[in-house]
């Protein structure tokens, strides 16, 4: 659908006009217009009564959120109309009511973005005559619904949940701020199209786009559940079970063509890991069950994770830093970019779920290599103390432990009567020394934070090569830490890969500040759109979907 949308920014409108007042259904003599802020095709003669304003906000509690907006941007127009002149709804209205259409028609089900009521009197005026007969009685409800309606539309569907919700639901990223006054100025003065130019990152115009694919598959396709096969199938074999897959693969855009035959040919092949890939499952290539399981999700259930991750992402800014990390929870995944496009990016692991990975930002500002590992609270009362009670020394001996007071000298373990302490009135520090053994691995990547994440080398490589990767206390794993490294470090001439393999395997604890801090996103994801265009979903692995599920969805 070809939807129009004005988003340049213009000036604010001055005021060419005196209040108008009606006095027996009589109109004042409008004073001469400023042509300097209003041109010909911009000007529109009709007026609203302030009075008719005032009654129509009282009259409808949904909009009373927005009634200083919606009564300032009429005011500021000294009360000319925005969206009907003479020959009927402007351009501009066409493009607004269609955009509310389409998004209700794909997904985006919510009164605030197409109300009966405005659609009843939208069906209304298309049936009155085209010129718009004044004595149409509905008209300055039309004009009056259609503002209200812009700050209720953009209010949800381009900044979302409030900041008290998204912290009910565990996101801790700033949410972005809103215009919305400006907005609605630059949509009926300016040019241009409204989806390419909404206030929304651009990610969520993509998953936008999805969305309409997925909801065209979901009427057209019959998705019956697959039978798990007997065993796995694999390039050169020939099956019914194969030919439903290809259906399936053919309607989410994987497999081309129209191919239904059984046989698992060579496009099958590259359709099922293309797949498997989106999916974060095992790329081998095989329908196994993880696969049919997969594929035998529902598509009205993958619409509804996209508009989920569509909600997200309208609290995310609009605008990305040019050079940032991203840390993708259920992903499983680190991504650097650089100068605006992905430069790199590699596995890692995060929390399990009861411990998990917070989703926040921060600034990346220290790279620590040959870390000490304070061992956490948490860890220090589960694991640490318990195992110091069973056997002394020896324990600390095995994990290359020391015990340190306030003043960082080491405390012989034999001075402490450890009978006294439990974990929440231990007095003292217990940190791994740096080496092999240590827990952080070679290297540390630091973006202080109240919650005490941070990125960081590991021993455990094997975790690595796990389709999911949820194993940490909460701090993130990275699988390519000397790259991280020296990425950070590129633009310092004086760190050398040579030098910085030196400091990671010094055994001893140097701190090195960046010249510029790195913007560090660790952000939830369950669908996205990659680097590569293509459409993917994760797991719901700390359960963040099904809560919000039920605040967006309810019980539906």
């Amino acid at each position: 659908m070809n939807l129009r949308f004005y988003t340049s920014m213009a000036l604010l409108f001055t005021l060419a006009f005196a209040a108008c007042q009606q006095n027996s259904g009589q109109r004042k003599r409008l004073k001469a217009r400023d042509t300097v802020h209003y041109s010909k095709e911009e000007y529109i003669e009709r007026t609203l009564d302030s009075n008719q304003l005032n009654t129509f906000i009282a009259a409808h509690p949904n909009y009373q959120p927005y009634a200083e907006f919606i009564k300032n941007f009429y005011s500021e127009r000294n009360y000319h109309y925005a969206w009907i002149n003479k020959e009927g709804l402007t351009e501009q209205a066409g493009n607004f009511i269609n955009m509310m259409k389409t998004d209700a028609a794909f997904g985006i089900k919510d009164s605030a973005v197409n109300t009966p009521e405005l659609r009843m009197l939208i069906d209304t005026l298309e049936l009155s005559d085209s010129s718009l007969n004044a004595n149409v009685s509905e008209i300055p409800r039309v004009e009056m619904m259609l503002t209200s309606q812009f700050f209720s539309y953009g209010n949800k569907v381009w900044g979302g949940l409030t900041s008290d919700n998204a912290k009910d639901l565990e996101w801790f990223i700033p949410r972005k701020k809103l215009d919305m006054s400006s907005l609605l100025d630059s949509m009926i003065t300016g040019s241009g199209n409204i989806e390419t130019n909404a206030p929304v990152n651009p990610q969520y115009k993509m998953l936008r786009e999805r969305l309409k694919q997925l909801a065209v598959v979901n009427e057209h396709v019959k998705w019956d559940t697959l039978p798990s096969p007997p065993k796995n199938l694999k390039k050169g074999d020939s099956s019914a079970l194969i030919a439903a897959v290809k259906v399936r693969l053919q309607a989410y855009g994987d497999l081309p063509g129209h191919d239904s035959s059984g046989v698992f040919d060579a496009a099958t092949d590259t359709a099922v890991r293309n797949y498997q890939i989106r999916m974060g499952l095992k790329d081998d290539g095989l329908i196994s069950p993880a696969i049919i399981k997969s594929l035998n999700v529902p598509i009205a259930q993958r619409i509804r994770q996209v508009l989920l991750n569509m909600e997200r992402l309208r609290w995310v800014a609009v605008e990305p830093p040019k050079t940032y990390i991203l840390v993708n929870v259920p992903e499983f995944k680190m991504h650097v970019y650089k100068d605006g496009k992905l430069d790199w990016s590699c596995n890692v692991v995060v929390g399990t779920p009861g411990a998990n990975t917070v989703i926040f930002s921060n600034e990346l500002r220290y790279v620590v290599f040959s870390p000490y590992w304070n061992v956490p609270p948490g860890i220090l009362s589960k694991e640490v103390l318990p195992g110091i009670k069973r056997s002394g020394g020896a324990y600390l001996a095995r994990q290359n432990m020391e015990i340190v007071g306030a003043s960082g000298k080491a405390i012989s373990p034999g001075s402490i009567n450890w009978s006294k302490y439990s974990g929440r009135n231990f007095p003292y520090i217990v940190r791994q020394r740096p080496g092999g053994k240590n827990s952080l691995g070679k290297v540390k990547f630091l973006f202080p934070n109240e919650y005490n994440i941070y990125l960081h080398d590991t021993p455990a490589k094997y975790l690595f090569e796990r389709d999911k990767r949820s194993f940490s206390h909460g701090c993130i794993r990275v699988e390519e830490p000397k790259h991280l490294a020296m990425w950070l470090l590129r633009n310092d001439s004086s760190w050398t890969e040579k030098k910085i393999d030196d400091a990671m395997n010094a055994g001893k604890e140097k701190y090195v500040t960046l010249k510029e801090k790195v913007p560090v996103f660790i952000g939830y994801f369950t669908a996205f759109v990659d680097s590569d265009g293509r459409l993917n979903f994760r797991d719901d692995v700390y359960g963040h979907d099904a809560k919000l599920a039920a605040t967006l969805f309810g019980n539906n």
